[in-house]
Protein backbone atom coordinates (compact mmCIF):
# COMPACT_ATOMS: atom_id res chain seq x y z
CA UNK A 1 0.00 0.00 0.00
CA UNK A 2 1.28 3.47 -0.76
CA UNK A 3 1.83 5.68 2.30
CA UNK A 4 -1.01 8.11 2.93
CA UNK A 5 -1.27 11.34 4.86
CA UNK A 6 -3.99 12.11 7.37
CA UNK A 7 -5.58 14.54 4.89
CA UNK A 8 -5.62 11.88 2.15
CA UNK A 9 -7.22 9.40 4.53
CA UNK A 10 -9.90 11.85 5.67
CA UNK A 11 -10.68 12.84 2.07
CA UNK A 12 -11.03 9.19 0.98
CA UNK A 13 -14.20 8.23 2.86
CA UNK A 14 -17.08 7.26 0.58
CA UNK A 15 -19.81 6.64 3.15
CA UNK A 16 -19.21 9.11 5.97
CA UNK A 17 -20.45 12.60 6.68
CA UNK A 18 -18.04 15.50 7.06
CA UNK A 19 -18.72 15.47 10.79
CA UNK A 20 -17.93 11.74 11.06
CA UNK A 21 -14.71 12.20 9.09
CA UNK A 22 -13.63 15.18 11.20
CA UNK A 23 -14.21 13.30 14.46
CA UNK A 24 -12.36 10.14 13.37
CA UNK A 25 -9.21 9.32 15.32
CA UNK A 26 -6.47 8.44 12.83
CA UNK A 27 -3.69 6.06 13.94
CA UNK A 28 -0.03 7.11 14.10
CA UNK A 29 0.87 6.86 10.41
CA UNK A 30 4.63 7.07 11.03
CA UNK A 31 4.58 3.73 12.87
CA UNK A 32 3.03 1.78 9.99
CA UNK A 33 4.91 -0.65 7.73
CA UNK A 34 3.11 0.54 4.59
CA UNK A 35 4.90 -1.96 2.35
CA UNK A 36 3.34 -4.82 4.37
CA UNK A 37 -0.24 -3.48 4.32
CA UNK A 38 -2.94 -4.37 1.83
CA UNK A 39 -5.39 -2.05 3.57
CA UNK A 40 -5.25 0.27 6.54
CA UNK A 41 -7.84 -0.69 9.13
CA UNK A 42 -8.32 0.48 12.71
CA UNK A 43 -10.83 0.88 15.49
CA UNK A 44 -11.44 4.37 16.83
CA UNK A 45 -10.09 4.50 20.38
CA UNK A 46 -12.51 7.33 21.24
CA UNK A 47 -15.56 5.60 19.79
CA UNK A 48 -15.14 1.84 20.36
CA UNK A 49 -17.87 0.76 17.95
CA UNK A 50 -16.48 2.85 15.09
CA UNK A 51 -13.84 1.44 12.78
CA UNK A 52 -12.33 2.46 9.48
CA UNK A 53 -10.68 0.81 6.51
CA UNK A 54 -8.81 2.53 3.67
CA UNK A 55 -7.48 0.76 0.59
CA UNK A 56 -6.57 1.51 -2.98
CA UNK A 57 -9.53 1.40 -5.36
CA UNK A 58 -8.98 2.22 -9.02
CA UNK A 59 -5.67 3.95 -8.26
CA UNK A 60 -6.96 6.20 -5.46
CA UNK A 61 -7.53 5.73 -1.73
CA UNK A 62 -11.07 4.74 -0.76
CA UNK A 63 -12.13 4.78 2.89
CA UNK A 64 -15.13 3.19 4.55
CA UNK A 65 -16.61 3.98 7.95
CA UNK A 66 -17.64 0.77 9.70
CA UNK A 67 -19.75 0.08 12.77
CA UNK A 68 -18.79 -2.88 14.91
CA UNK A 69 -21.44 -5.16 16.26
CA UNK A 70 -22.00 -4.82 19.98
CA UNK A 71 -20.47 -7.47 22.22
CA UNK A 72 -22.92 -10.23 23.12
CA UNK A 73 -24.64 -9.78 26.45
CA UNK A 74 -23.67 -13.31 27.47
CA UNK A 75 -20.00 -12.31 27.40
CA UNK A 76 -19.21 -15.22 25.07
CA UNK A 77 -18.24 -14.58 21.49
CA UNK A 78 -18.79 -17.06 18.74
CA UNK A 79 -15.76 -18.00 16.73
CA UNK A 80 -15.90 -16.72 13.18
CA UNK A 81 -13.72 -16.85 10.10
CA UNK A 82 -12.58 -13.55 8.59
CA UNK A 83 -14.13 -13.19 5.15
CA UNK A 84 -11.17 -11.14 3.88
CA UNK A 85 -8.03 -13.08 4.88
CA UNK A 86 -9.75 -16.40 5.62
CA UNK A 87 -7.07 -17.16 8.18
CA UNK A 88 -7.77 -20.18 10.35
CA UNK A 89 -5.17 -19.30 12.98
CA UNK A 90 -7.04 -16.12 13.88
CA UNK A 91 -10.63 -16.70 14.92
CA UNK A 92 -11.34 -13.24 16.32
CA UNK A 93 -13.40 -11.97 13.42
CA UNK A 94 -16.35 -9.72 14.12
CA UNK A 95 -19.23 -8.33 12.16
CA UNK A 96 -18.64 -4.86 10.77
CA UNK A 97 -21.44 -3.01 9.01
CA UNK A 98 -20.99 -0.13 6.58
CA UNK A 99 -23.59 2.34 5.41
CA UNK A 100 -23.68 2.28 1.62
CA UNK A 101 -22.44 5.36 -0.20
CA UNK A 102 -24.69 7.95 -1.82
CA UNK A 103 -28.47 8.00 -1.83
CA UNK A 104 -28.68 4.32 -0.93
CA UNK A 105 -26.79 4.92 2.32
CA UNK A 106 -28.86 8.00 3.13
CA UNK A 107 -31.92 5.75 2.77
CA UNK A 108 -30.48 3.48 5.48
CA UNK A 109 -29.05 0.66 3.36
CA UNK A 110 -26.04 -1.14 4.80
CA UNK A 111 -23.74 -4.02 3.99
CA UNK A 112 -21.85 -6.20 6.46
CA UNK A 113 -18.79 -8.41 6.54
CA UNK A 114 -16.85 -10.51 9.03
CA UNK A 115 -13.32 -9.10 9.40
CA UNK A 116 -10.48 -9.69 11.85
CA UNK A 117 -11.35 -7.63 14.90
CA UNK A 118 -7.96 -5.90 14.90
CA UNK A 119 -7.70 -5.70 11.08
CA UNK A 120 -4.64 -8.00 11.13
CA UNK A 121 -5.47 -9.52 7.74
CA UNK A 122 -2.27 -8.26 6.07
CA UNK A 123 -0.15 -9.88 8.79
CA UNK A 124 -2.21 -13.08 8.69
CA UNK A 125 -1.78 -13.56 4.95
CA UNK A 126 1.99 -13.12 5.19
CA UNK A 127 2.61 -15.76 7.85
CA UNK A 128 4.46 -18.89 6.72
CA UNK A 129 2.12 -21.66 5.58
CA UNK A 130 1.65 -24.70 7.75
CA UNK A 131 2.09 -28.28 6.56
CA UNK A 132 -1.68 -28.74 6.73
CA UNK A 133 -2.05 -26.04 4.06
CA UNK A 134 0.36 -27.53 1.56
CA UNK A 135 1.36 -31.02 2.54
CA UNK A 136 4.88 -32.39 2.80
CA UNK A 137 6.49 -30.11 0.20
CA UNK A 138 5.23 -26.83 1.66
CA UNK A 139 8.70 -25.26 1.75
CA UNK A 140 8.89 -25.42 -2.05
CA UNK A 141 5.60 -23.58 -2.55
CA UNK A 142 5.54 -21.32 0.53
CA UNK A 143 6.05 -18.11 -1.46
CA UNK A 144 3.31 -19.09 -3.88
CA UNK A 145 0.87 -19.80 -1.03
CA UNK A 146 1.58 -16.41 0.56
CA UNK A 147 1.26 -14.63 -2.81
CA UNK A 148 -2.11 -16.31 -3.42
CA UNK A 149 -3.31 -15.37 0.08
CA UNK A 150 -2.36 -11.72 -0.47
CA UNK A 151 -4.10 -11.65 -3.85
CA UNK A 152 -7.25 -13.15 -2.30
CA UNK A 153 -7.24 -10.63 0.54
CA UNK A 154 -6.90 -7.73 -1.87
CA UNK A 155 -9.65 -9.07 -4.10
CA UNK A 156 -12.15 -9.66 -1.28
CA UNK A 157 -11.47 -6.40 0.61
CA UNK A 158 -11.61 -4.37 -2.60
CA UNK A 159 -14.88 -6.04 -3.58
CA UNK A 160 -16.39 -5.09 -0.22
CA UNK A 161 -15.47 -1.43 -0.77
CA UNK A 162 -16.87 -1.63 -4.32
CA UNK A 163 -20.11 -3.04 -2.88
CA UNK A 164 -20.29 -0.15 -0.39
CA UNK A 165 -19.94 2.40 -3.19
CA UNK A 166 -22.25 0.59 -5.66
CA UNK A 167 -25.62 2.15 -6.35
CA UNK A 168 -28.40 -0.33 -5.66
Amino acid sequence: MIPLTENQIRASFVNATRREVASATVPDLAELAWDRLDHLGWQDRKAPLSAYVVLELDGAPAGVLLRASAAPTSGRRRKALCSWCRDLASVSAMLYVARRGGASGRAGNTIGTLVCEDFSCSRNTRRPPTSSEGGDGIEAIADQVVTERIAGLRERSTQFVRDVTATV
